[in-house]
């Protein structure tokens, strides 16, 4: 027996500067923004953002959210992690956008080379080549 899992739906993310987090994830990262609302009664936007047309993340903005504990590791989500064909071009892209990312890691598990950088708020970010 099992939960019936069949795979990940969304990830969900609270953004403190909606608009900001959006231009990051849908102008640098490259998901496409597939709906949008504004939800008066919370003072809070959603938007979809689908990657290579699998919705993907969910963006929240919430007045005034709490800082998310980062560092030292907090129990809980570490970080999302996404695959790139080509991390050197990837960087190249990220960082002539002003995205800082840190140096690249090889997997001793995989040999896989990998890096982090974060979106606006501090989230933790992962591009991991295949």
């Amino acid at each position: 027996m099992s939960a019936g899992l069949e795979h990940v739906h969304h990830i969900a993310v609270i953004a403190t500067d909606y608009a900001r987090s959006k231009s990051f994830y849908c102008d640098i990262l490259g998901f496409t923004l597939i709906s949008e609302v504004y939800r008066e009664a919370r003072d809070s936007w959603k938007g979809d953002l689908a990657l290579k047309g699998q919705y993907v993340i969910e963006l929240f903005s919430f007045p005034s959210p709490p800082a998310r504990p980062s560092r030292p590791e907090a129990c809980g989500l570490r970080h999302l992690a996404f695959s790139v064909n080509n991390l050197d071009s990837s960087l190249a892209w990220l960082e002539s956008r002003g995205v800082v990312c840190e140096p690249v890691r090889i997997d001793p598990c995989t040999d896989k080379r990998f890096t982090f950088f974060t979106d606006p708020d501090g989230l933790p970010l992962e591009l991991y080549e295949k």
